[in-house]
């Protein structure tokens, strides 16, 4: 018989294989994370202030008002098809492709009105497109 003590063995972790399932961990909830939380940000869009309007010869000024309705150049559009739009814009586009097309849209208009009128203006050749802002004084300006 051997009474002899044994030599106690320390108990060693490995933290190499723990490290390496936390981080396949975090990587997973980093990937499957979404962030759908975006819509529920409130915005307020900005307004501009500026010296005095300038007035170009050769803009088209495109109106949409909160109903959907288009005015080109203060003449209402006879419905809200995009061939009717499209026509009237090249029809008060003077300088063809060098005009300037300017979007007064409405803060209750909805985004498919301006993007029809800037599909629109895609299909006469109309390159130059800038929108109009409401300066803090309440005139519209661009």
């Amino acid at each position: 018989m051997n009474f002899r003590p044994r030599q106690k063995e320390e108990p060693e972790i490995n933290l190499i294989p723990f490290i390496d399932v936390l981080l396949v961990i975090l990587i997973f909830l980093m990937l499957s994370t979404t962030y759908s939380k975006f819509t529920e940000l409130q915005l307020r869009l900005p307004t501009a202030d500026v010296q005095a309007q300038r007035d170009y010869p050769k803009e088209v000024l495109v109106s949409v008002d909160a109903e959907g309705g288009y005015t080109v150049n203060r003449e209402p559009v006879a419905g809200r098809s995009m061939t009717n739009l499209a026509s009237a814009i090249q029809a008060s586009a003077k300088l063809g492709k060098d005009s300037v097309l300017i979007i007064y849209a409405d803060a209750a208009a909805r985004h498919q009105s301006v993007i029809t009128v800037m599909e629109a203006a895609r299909q006469v050749g109309l390159q130059q497109i800038t929108f109009a802002t409401q300066s803090s004084g309440g005139a519209a300006s661009q």
